[in-house]
């Protein structure tokens, strides 16, 4: 490659972002393209299918719930042990 040759990075060549002497660019052009950047990344969101959804919805109540297991033991176990190390299973009246 010759030095007459300019390559062009994927930073430099995205539509919609100021080259770097426009770094300081208008306040309200930067807010500008910060919504076209929201628009051009939400046109490539796939919404789930019905089989999808149902499916993805399953496997968290089906997590959370092993998680409240867990949580819990847990909490039974060491609440147990608390009060078996301080010989207490009540509060004490003052």
């Amino acid at each position: 490659m010759s030095e007459d040759q300019v390559t062009e990075t994927a930073a430099s060549s995205s539509k919609g972002r100021p080259a770097k002497k426009d770094a300081k660019a208008n306040f309200f052009a930067r807010i500008a393209l910060f919504i076209r950047q929201i628009i051009g990344e939400l046109k490539k969101v796939v919404a789930p299918t019905r089989k999808e959804l149902i499916n993805y919805t399953l496997v968290v109540l089906v997590f959370v719930g092993i998680m409240m297991i867990i949580v819990s033991l847990l909490d039974i176990g060491f609440g147990t042990a608390v009060g078996w190390i301080f010989g207490g299973t009540g509060p004490t009246d003052s």
